[in-house]
C-alpha cells in the first residue's frame, strides 16, 4: 500500500539523500524526485565553482521542490534552514521530514568518493554552518547515516508507518 503523504529526505551533502530517497520511494510505492535535478543551471554552475548558494539563489529552487510536494512523493532536498522547510510546508502541510545526519568526516569521505556530482567537498563546511537541524515541533524522523542504506530505510519506513497508523 502506498504511503499517502509527501516525504522530504533532507540533510547536508554526502548524507546519502539520493540513495536513501530512491529506496524509500520504492519501499513506500511512491514516485521519487531528485531535488538536485530541480536546481537551475546557474545554481549548479555556482556550486560546481565552489560558491555557496544564498537564500536568493535557493528561492526559485525551493518553489520547484514545493510544487513536487503537492502529491504523495519522496523528494530529496537539503532543506538546511527552518525557513526553507516552512516554505515547503506551505504546499505540503502534512509533509513527512526525514533528517539524515552524520559525522563530518564520514560525509567528506563520501563526497570525495563520488563522481559526476556538481557539489564539491569544499562546500560541506558552508552547508554544515548553514544547517539548522529540525526541531521537535517539525516532527522529524532523524537517523544517523553510519548504518547501511537498507537499515536506514527499514527504520524510516517503520517509523513512517507507525505515524500513519497513529494519525
Amino acid at each position: 500500500m502506498s504511503f499517502l503523504r509527501p516525504v522530504v529526505v533532507m540533510g547536508v551533502s554526502g548524507t546519502g539523500k539520493t540513495t536513501v530517497g530512491r529506496a524509500l520511494a520504492e519501499a513506500l510505492d511512491l514516485p521519487f524526485v531528485e531535488g538536485d535535478d530541480l536546481h537551475p543551471a546557474a545554481n549548479q554552475a555556482k556550486m560546481a565553482a565552489g560558491i555557496p548558494l544564498d537564500d536568493a539563489d535557493r528561492a526559485p529552487w525551493l518553489d520547484l521542490v514545493a510544487a513536487e510536494l503537492r502529491r504523495p512523493v519522496v523528494v530529496t532536498c537539503s532543506a538546511l534552514k527552518r525557513a526553507y522547510r516552512d516554505r515547503l510546508r506551505l504546499d505540503a502541510p502534512d509533509l513527512a521530514l526525514v533528517y539524515l545526519h552524520g559525522a563530518p568526516e564520514l560525509l567528506a569521505e563520501r563526497m570525495g568518493g563520488r563522481t559526476g556530482h556538481f557539489m564539491p567537498t569544499s562546500l560541506l563546511g558552508s552547508q554544515l554552518a548553514t544547517l539548522e537541524p529540525p526541531t521537535p515541533d517539525e516532527h522529524p524522523i532523524e537517523t544517523d547515516v553510519a548504518p547501511s542504506p537498507g537499515e536506514i530505510v527499514a527504520s524510516v519506513v517503520a517509523r513512517l508507518r507507525a505515524e500513519e497508523s497513529d494519525g
